[in-house]
């Protein structure tokens, strides 16, 4: 667990930087079948920095492949998904500190937790610390909202969203967010690549936005996609946060969170 520059990672008591926390890594792209997304920046720096670390690791989805050269193509690939098991039992995460300081938490930023391929007994094992760590708020964030159903009802430490990027993911994260009780549900609407065409009634489905673009390299969306999604949640009285550096461009200074 280390901090992060993420902005809208919160801690409880409104304060800045938060965390990440990544018991699993790794992701099988939005529909499983291997084809990632161009822009995740997870898979760039498990294909850079990271990617000795993330091959010494064998602890991989198995049951996802096949035995024989499949494996051993997951096995050479850093961003196949795989399990930390040690890092359960971050000391980040106890109350072994004197200052006992309330974290927010952005669970694997580096992977899908929701991911088809992943082991239930991965995810049980990271839900039970985050039911045992009840002082801290875990933030959840998904291009799989299918699944979120799964564990409904989340722990109330939990803040739980969806990633939509155009109008048809919005539509699909909606649909399955409305069956999902969670304290807070959200929608990071980032990298903005097509317009959402909203309406504040059935953005009213949420208690967050997140807005922001593509960066690295920085792709800049139709400011009038942006500007329709913010009027309407204005409409639903929906906190919007804006990130930078789409929030410096359109001169935006929106931090909202519930």
């Amino acid at each position: 667990m280390h901090q992060t520059k993420i902005e809208w990672v919160f801690n409880p008591d409104g304060t800045r930087p938060g965390w990440v926390w990544n018991p699993i890594t790794g992701c099988l792209g939005p529909k499983g079948d291997g084809v990632r997304c161009p822009y995740c920046y997870a898979r760039k720096l498990a294909n850079g920095r990271l990617k000795a670390k993330y091959l010494a690791n064998d602890y991989i989805a198995r049951d996802h492949i096949k035995l024989g050269s499949h494996y051993d193509k997951a096995l050479s690939d850093p961003f196949y998904p795989r399990f930390w098991p040690e890092r359960l039992y971050d000391k980040g995460l106890g109350m072994c500190e004197a200052s006992f300081k309330k974290r927010g938490i952005f669970v694997c930023d580096m992977g899908e937790l929701f991911g088809d391929w992943v082991p239930r007994e991965w995810q049980d094992q990271i839900f039970s610390v985050i039911k045992a760590n009840f002082w801290h708020r875990f933030y959840l964030l998904t291009k799989q909202p299918q699944n979120l159903i799964k564990f409904s009802p989340f722990p109330d430490n939990c803040y739980v969203g969806v990633t939509v990027t155009e109008h048809f993911s919005y539509i699909d994260a909606i649909k399955n967010l409305r069956k999902v009780k969670a304290k807070v549900k959200f929608l990071s609407y980032e990298p903005v690549l097509g317009p959402l065409e909203t309406g504040s009634i059935i953005l009213s489905t949420i208690d967050w936005l997140i807005i922001g673009c593509q960066t690295n390299p920085l792709k800049l969306p139709k400011f009038e996609w942006v500007e329709e999604t913010i009027n309407d949640a204005d409409k639903a009285g929906i906190p919007v946060f804006i990130k930078p550096p789409l929030s410096d461009i359109m001169n935006y200074r929106r931090e909202e969170v519930p």
